[in-house]
Formats: C-alpha cells, sequence, structure tokens
C-alpha cells in the first residue's frame, strides 16, 4: 500500500483491484488460487477472519493466518490481508505476534484488515455474551488503540475495559514501518473516527440495501460521512485509501466481465481507490463463474489499473 501513517502526505494512485479467497478449499487446491491471483497481477488478496462463516460453518473452513502465511510463501509480490479480523476471538497482545510473523514471512506485504466483530459464530462459539452494537464498537476501539501501540512499541503495558497487557514484546517489530496497514472497516460515526485517528486505509460493505441502486446511494453516503470525519479531524482526504467490498452489494461483481468494470467505474466515481471481489464459488455465497473471473483478470485487469 502506497503511502505511511496518517498524516503523510501523497498522491493517490490508481484504482486498485483485489480478490478475496474464502478458506474453504483444502490447501492442496486453495494454493493454486493465491499463486493465480498473483500471476494474474490482482494489487491485494484477502481471505476472512472468522472461525465460521454463517452458513459455510457446517463445511471445510481454515483459519486465516495459517492461511495467509502460506499463501506468503507461494506469491511474490500481491499484498495480503484479512477481511476483516476481529476482538471477537482476537486478543492484541497475542494477535500482534502473529501479524508481525505474517509481515515477516510475506517480506512486508501484510493489509491488516480490522473491524469490529458482528453477532453469530464467532461471538458465540467461545461462549462469551453476544455484545450490542455501542459496546462492540467500545471494545474495537480500544482493540485497535492496543494493537497499534504493541505493533509499534515494545514493551507494552495496559490495562482497560476490555484488554490487559503485560510488558506485550513485539521485537523484531514489523518489517513495514512503523507497523503494517491498518485497513479499518466503518460505517458509523465512532468507528470513523477511529478510521482517522488510525487507518492507513477504510473498507465499507455498504449499508445493506437489496436494491442494486439503493446500494450505491447508500455508498454515497457513507462517503460524505467519511469525508466529513476526516474534515473534523483535521486530516488530509489524500493520506486515506479507501476500499470497496463490491459484493456487499446485492449483485455479486463477477456477473459478467462488463458489469464487474461498471461497478469499477462507479466505485472510482465516489473517490474509491481500491476494490474487492470473491473467487467465484459453486453454489452459496458468491455463486459465479470461474470464466467470467478469467475474463477479468486477463482482459480487463490490465486496463483498469491502468486507470
Amino acid at each position: 500500500m502506497p503511502g505511511g501513517v496518517p498524516g503523510g502526505g501523497r498522491t493517490l494512485a490508481i484504482m486498485r483491484i483485489g480478490i478475496v479467497i474464502l478458506p474453504d478449499q483444502r490447501w492442496s487446491r486453495s494454493r493454486l488460487r493465491w499463486r493465480q491471483a498473483d500471476e494474474w497481477g490482482f494489487d491485494h488478496a484477502w481471505t476472512y477472519d472468522h472461525l465460521g462463516w454463517r452458513d459455510l460453518v457446517d463445511g471445510p473452513w481454515f483459519d486465516s493466518m495459517a492461511t495467509l502465511t502460506a499463501a506468503a510463501t507461494v506469491t511474490s509480490r500481491i499484498r495480503l490481508g484479512t477481511l476483516v479480523a476481529s476482538p471477537n476471538f482476537r486478543h492484541p497482545a497475542a494477535f500482534a505476534r502473529q501479524v508481525t510473523a505474517l509481515d515477516d514471512v510475506s517480506d512486508g506485504r501484510v493489509l491488516l484488515g480490522l473491524g469490529a466483530g458482528g453477532i453469530g459464530f464467532d461471538s458465540a462459539v467461545l461462549g462469551g455474551e453476544t455484545l450490542p452494537p455501542r459496546q462492540r464498537v467500545d471494545r474495537f476501539a480500544e482493540f485497535t488503540e492496543l494493537l497499534d501501540l504493541i505493533l509499534r512499541d515494545d514493551g507494552t503495558t495496559w490495562r482497560g475495559s476490555w484488554f490487559t497487557a503485560v510488558d506485550a514484546r513485539n521485537n523484531p517489530g514489523c518489517v513495514q514501518q512503523p507497523r503494517v496497514p491498518f485497513v479499518l472497516a466503518a460505517n458509523g460515526p465512532r468507528s470513523m473516527r477511529l478510521v482517522a485517528r488510525f487507518g492507513q486505509a477504510w473498507v465499507t460493505t455498504g449499508t445493506g440495501e437489496e436494491d442494486l441502486e439503493a446500494w450505491w446511494e447508500g455508498v454515497a453516503t457513507l462517503c460524505a460521512r467519511m469525508d466529513r470525519t476526516l474534515a473534523e479531524a483535521g486530516r488530509n482526504p489524500a493520506t486515506l485509501d479507501r476500499h470497496l467490498s463490491l459484493d456487499a452489494a446485492p449483485v455479486f461483481s463477477l456477473r459478467s466481465a462488463d458489469f464487474f468494470a461498471e461497478q469499477v467505474a462507479r466505485a472510482a466515481a465516489l473517490g474509491f481507490t481500491d476494490v474487492i471481489t470473491h473467487w467465484p464459488r459453486e453454489s452459496s455465497w458468491y455463486a459465479g463463474d470461474e470464466a467470467v473471473l478469467v475474463d477479468v483478470a486477463t482482459r480487463l485487469l490490465p486496463e483498469l489499473r491502468r486507470g
């Protein structure tokens, strides 16, 4: 990711294209997808950081950090990220060690997607209480601040409302300095203030409308809210990358190559620097034809990345 810590000025790059490869296949098959995404020239590749996800919890599912570490060994240039890690089952002190190891193995190619964590399997499997939205954001704020401290400084002690750390170490630190980039998921005002404070990038899934045009209107509203948040924080908007998960829309972005190009153009018009699609699955979530992905990757991707 171009740019550094919040506040550093730079010129935004051309549109970058990312892809999610769900951790629902054995590595013998998944390895080929990660390598192919790298060879095709996608800018970044992501996987979900969950212990189980929606109805796919009953099928194969693998750990995100192990998957990304393995992906780092079969790729050479593509950025690798979590979409998104959360405090539902992560503790900043332990997670920082995993992040540091992944950044080392990948030689500084990590993009760390972070979010508040929703309800569902991740919030229930450890037997804890399912938190209401306000408390989840409170926990996310503390999680983000503490993780930032541990990744930057060696020997962090913290006693907060949600987490405790005693002399947490980060040595030798991240390859990317002062730490790996944070890509923070945010739709509401409080989470957006976290983006303005800690994020090198913002990622959004929109506001959940079931009509495509209404979804894009919701995305535009969120963009305006982020603009206001950055202005109130006194932060130069050119220092924040903006990622849009296209498949949060009610229509799968890889319905056709032409449709994908149209959605990328709409994202660019709203000021997004990055878009993210999903590797098509045979059924259920993100069901689609892999031939469309091949068409996008080989015919459209070079053009879209040139702007």
